[in-house]
């Protein structure tokens, strides 16, 4: 077992603090690695790049020692905020699923969060008890920061009912569930999916537009995620899934009619017999074709029109990082 602290070098006395904790775990005969987040940082998305790194090199220093296992510190109190940050970034199922107790961080590096049932205080009295000492890291506090600004509002929250403990119950529903259609939604694409047009490069998967119009939305919009992924797409958010499978897809399959249909830079096609098809779009048009695509909405083609790609539209920003779902907004990263 080793300890590690990474000093992300962004304010002043973030270092003498991760060589106390350096000192604390000596005390207790453990061996202690103090990790920088060197180089520039960023001006925008702070929080999130730091998060990055911080994840990055608690792995790099597992594989150096050949640790299986990393485990963090975070509390009830952290998933509650993570629930909440992730409700107002509009998130989907897997992300009101917050943090998990264990997930893969690295091939063969599992991330275990062992504390993550236990309020906040409950683990601070623990310490105190037993006289050992514990830092709170001021950016917590900060109001410049989301969470921060969050930490400022929990006692109206709590008057209200959302305490830390309800919103962590809601998590573990929410996972509960989320894990429940994931699966059925991985067997049924198991089933209806096969090799589709650009599958050669290792791209393009063709599905059974009538064996997915039967299925509930919820699974169906589950499956072309799951299909995106496989095949290769960009970054999309829920509302742009949602769209597509939900207004357009569906309708579509169960009027037996052709749709094309493009998202994250593959083409989306069903023809007026049911096949679905998933292959990646053709080059974008000059950006003079047309008020439409400038306005910034996916296009929906008529039947017998040339598939285009939307540019900008079809790649949807920061809400897929580290491979995590499309119904689950990363905006609140775990």
């Amino acid at each position: 077992m080793q300890v590690a602290t990474v000093d992300h070098g962004l304010r002043p006395g973030s270092k003498a603090e991760a060589e106390g904790v350096g000192r604390a775990a000596r005390d207790l005969g453990l061996p202690h690695a103090l990790l920088t987040w060197a180089g520039a940082k960023p001006g925008t998305g702070l929080q999130d790049a730091a998060r990055t790194a911080r994840y990055a090199l608690l792995a790099a220093q597992a594989a150096t020692i050949g640790a299986g296992l990393v485990l963090t510190g975070h509390t009830q109190d952290d998933q509650a905020e993570t629930v909440l940050m992730r409700l107002a970034a509009g998130s989907g199922l897997a992300g009101l699923a917050g943090m998990r107790a264990e997930r893969t961080l690295a091939a063969g590096l599992s991330l275990g969060r062992p504390f993550l049932h236990l309020p906040k205080a409950t683990l601070v009295a623990w310490c105190e008890e037993r006289g050992i000492a514990y830092v709170r890291d001021p950016a917590n506090g900060n109001p410049r920061f989301a969470r921060g600004r969050l930490r400022e509002a929990w006692p109206v929250l709590e008057r209200e009912g959302l305490t830390p403990a309800r919103l962590a119950r809601l998590a573990e529903r929410a996972a509960r569930d989320e894990a429940a259609l994931r699966s059925a939604a991985e067997q049924a694409l198991d089933r209806m999916g096969r090799p589709g047009p650009g599958a050669g490069t290792g791209t393009g998967l063709r599905l059974d537009g009538a064996a997915l119009a039967v299925l509930p939305d919820a699974v169906v919009l589950r499956c072309l995620d799951l299909a995106l992924t496989r095949a290769g797409a960009a970054p999309r958010r829920l509302e742009r899934l949602e769209a597509l499978v939900l207004e357009s897809l569906l309708p579509a399959l169960r009027r037996r009619e052709p749709i094309r249909r493009t998202l994250a830079g593959f083409l989306v096609s069903a023809d007026s017999g049911g096949a679905v098809s998933l292959a990646p779009a053709p080059p974008r048009r000059s950006r003079g074709a047309g008020a439409a695509l400038a306005a910034g909405a996916p296009e929906l083609l008529g039947k017998g029109e040339p598939p285009a790609y939307i540019g900008d539209v079809c790649t949807d920003g920061p809400e897929q990082p580290r491979g995590m779902s499309v119904l689950g907004v990363a905006r609140a990263k775990d």
